[in-house]
């Protein structure tokens, strides 16, 4: 035992060149009742019907469901991946862990804060949000009380106008936090829908280095960032998919909404996508190389005048030594 132990241990960590790119990775993966455990650089899943692997460094995010157990091998590798991972109970998805960002560098964070930091900034991000989520409709001049009202009657509106297309009542949005049950079928879709999103979001800006709590629209909350990316995609993918699924059957609709948003997800390239939006609303001036995941794993010094020196070496009386 400690031999196998130890081996794992001496393994050397990944590399951001040889880990998958995160838009080129499964959506998420399910797994429910079994113990999830590793197997060189891969996860098993073993219950009663045998053991199955799992390439590790395919997967976007990783949701264990009720009567599962996941060994610390498993989450190290998890971890060295870059997956994200949620734990999900009966109806739900809520982030509770994750791995490392698939990027060295920091220039997507640091632009992230620094839009974040100043006011002007930090709205003009928050109107292009909207704009993506809203295209016919252009929010320039609007300010923040003015985007949640805009945003409020759009999403409402959208509601009635899925409830119709697919042919299912409609009373309003309505949630309890904790009692899944209390909802109808719709409206436990669209809770359903939106926790996945919350968790392939959360995946995404782990993996591309992000702070996930300085959010543009969302404040106050760890996951505020998280909770801004996962809305872009309310109205195009989990609303709609969440009405369907409703239409269909009244039954398990929160198992059937996760399955048919993870085939809607990789249907569309959600994560790629997902990728490129960040990097749009964040970076407007820094060269691509320097915010993918396969940039150059380089530490710097600050100096005066917003430079950088190269680091691992002596700066005295700013000669090079």
């Amino acid at each position: 035992m400690s031999a196998a132990v130890s081996t794992v241990g001496k393994r050397s960590t990944a590399k951001p060149s040889e880990l998958t790119r995160v838009g080129d990775r499964l959506s998420f993966v399910y797994l429910e009742r079994c113990t999830v455990h590793r197997e060189s650089n891969a996860l098993t899943a073993e219950d009663g019907e045998g053991v199955k692997h799992i390439p590790s460094a395919t997967i976007g995010t990783l949701l264990l469901g009720p009567g599962t157990r996941v060994t610390h091998q498993a989450m190290s590798v998890l971890g060295d991946s870059g997956a994200g991972v949620v734990w999900v109970g009966e109806h739900g998805v809520r982030f509770y862990a994750g791995g490392k960002s698939l990027t060295r560098s920091s220039a997507l964070v640091e632009a992230q804060a620094t839009a974040w930091a100043n006011r002007r900034t930090r709205l003009e991000v928050a109107r292009a949000m909207y704009k993506l989520r809203f295209p016919d409709e252009d929010p320039a001049g609007s300010t923040r009380r003015q985007l949640l009202g805009k945003e409020g009657k759009r999403v409402e509106a959208f509601y009635h106008k899925e409830a119709k297309r697919v042919g299912v009542p409609w009373h309003g949005r309505r949630f309890i936090p904790g009692d899944f049950d209390s909802g109808d079928p719709p409206n436990q879709g669209i809770t359903a829908a939106a926790q996945c999103l919350y968790g392939i979001a959360q995946a995404v800006v782990a993996a591309l280095g992000c702070a996930p709590g300085l959010g543009f629209v969302h404040s106050g909350h760890e996951l505020s960032f998280v909770l801004d990316v996962a809305d872009l995609y309310k109205t195009d993918i989990g609303i709609p998919t969440a009405f369907e699924v409703a239409a269909e059957s009244s039954e398990e609709v929160g198992a059937r909404t996760r399955r048919a948003i993870r085939d809607k997800v990789n249907e569309v390239g959600l994560l790629d996508r997902c990728v490129q939006d960040i990097k749009d609303l964040l970076i407007t001036d820094e060269p691509e190389a320097d915010v993918t995941e396969d940039a150059p794993d380089r530490v710097g010094l600050q100096v005066d005048g917003g430079m950088t020196v190269d680091s691992g070496r002596n700066h005295r009386d700013g000669v090079i030594w």
